[in-house]
């Protein structure tokens, strides 16, 4: 379906709503705030934990709070008069980040608790969750020629081990909330979503970001050479972020999908191999690769069986990963070498 014959979002929201978006800090919640200041919604609330300078986005005329949303009252100061709530707090990050610290990753049971509460308790229209295609059975997942993975293929449950169980539980207290208390919530399984004004350093990055890194870096320091996490023939389907921060939009203002977990993910397989070879055409380089079969891999294949969304949507996310991964690399590029020169960019760390 071509761009032109996509059906408009229709929005229940004044230009002038309360629009909540937690996570706001971070690469998908910046993304998204962005995104909603450009489509020119006035009032928009950008929450995060981390400290306003450290945040990879901050919008002009947003109001930026630095909140602690593991904590109730957080969260009720949070949502206080919001129409609408995105909720995209959560601690997490690359395979590196949620196989290591599993306990972290489930502690943000309490962020999803609390800010369910909260918004129910003021009275919010819509609220929308950001789940993950961790949820999905480990078992269907053990061969990096994966078939896409459809949303009944969360049951029976065998979701990756903390971060995936954590969201898994989260869905099923969105679904609670609309089914006992009729607050309208959305649930999005986003799958390994990418793109400029990420984290691309520091050990919380994803796949494409620290291959991306690691090109540059070879280039850069003339080692010509790439440390790759696995054998190289997992597979993945890979998100760019403008097709997030839509998808995210157009998911929240169906009410056919109220309380209904939907893949959020480009259905494009690529193996990690494949991956390193753009980057490196990207770089114009070639690199010897040198493989790390101890690293932290995760699953080896997953893919998203778009039928869901294409059927309710009549549409699916679409930038092409050589395209997407192209707007990556010159980002993180210009990142790399600001910071050698000794400007100050943001970056997470462990």
């Amino acid at each position: 379906m071509s761009k032109s014959q996509v059906t408009p979002v229709h929005r229940d929201l004044k230009q002038d709503d309360l629009i909540v978006i937690t996570g706001a800090g971070g690469f998908i919640g910046g993304s998204l705030a962005r995104y909603f200041h450009d489509l020119g919604y006035t009032h928009i609330r950008a929450v995060d934990k981390k400290p306003l300078p450290n945040w990879y986005q901050r919008i002009v005329g947003a109001e930026n709070l630095c909140l602690d949303l593991s904590k109730s009252e957080a969260c009720v100061r949070a949502v206080e008069n919001a129409v609408e709530v995105y909720n995209l707090a959560s601690d997490m990050g690359g395979m590196g980040y949620i196989e290591r610290f599993r306990v972290e990753c489930m502690r943000s049971s309490l962020i999803n608790t609390h800010m369910l509460e909260a918004s129910y308790q003021a009275g919010v229209n819509r609220y929308f969750f950001s789940s993950s295609a961790c949820i999905y059975n480990t078992r269907l997942q053990q061969d990096p020629n994966v078939r896409a993975l459809k949303e009944s293929d969360a049951y029976p449950a065998m979701a990756e081990r903390g971060y995936g169980w954590e969201k898994l539980f989260a869905e099923m207290l969105c679904q609670e909330y609309w089914a006992e208390r009729q607050m309208k919530t959305f649930i999005a399984r986003f799958h390994n979503v990418y793109g400029p004004n990420g984290t691309w350093d520091g050990g919380r990055e994803k796949a494409p970001a620290a291959i991306c890194r690691k090109v540059i870096q070879a280039k850069d320091n003339g080692t010509n050479e790439i440390m790759i996490w696995g054998d190289g023939t997992q597979t993945r389907s890979f998100t760019y972020i403008e097709d997030c921060t839509l998808g995210i939009d157009r998911i929240t203002h169906v009410d056919d999908l109220v309380a209904t977990p939907i893949n959020l993910g480009s259905s494009e397989l690529i193996s990690i191999d494949e991956l390193v070879s753009v980057a490196e055409e990207i770089g114009n380089v070639r690199l010897a690769r040198k493989y790390d079969l101890n690293a932290p891999r995760g699953v080896a294949g997953r893919n998203s069986d778009n039928t869901l969304i294409k059927q309710k949507l009549g549409w699916e996310p679409g930038t092409p990963f050589k395209e997407g991964l192209a707007k990556t690399y010159q980002w993180i590029e210009q990142q790399y070498y600001a910071r050698k020169s000794g400007e100050w960019v943001v970056e997470d760390s462990l």
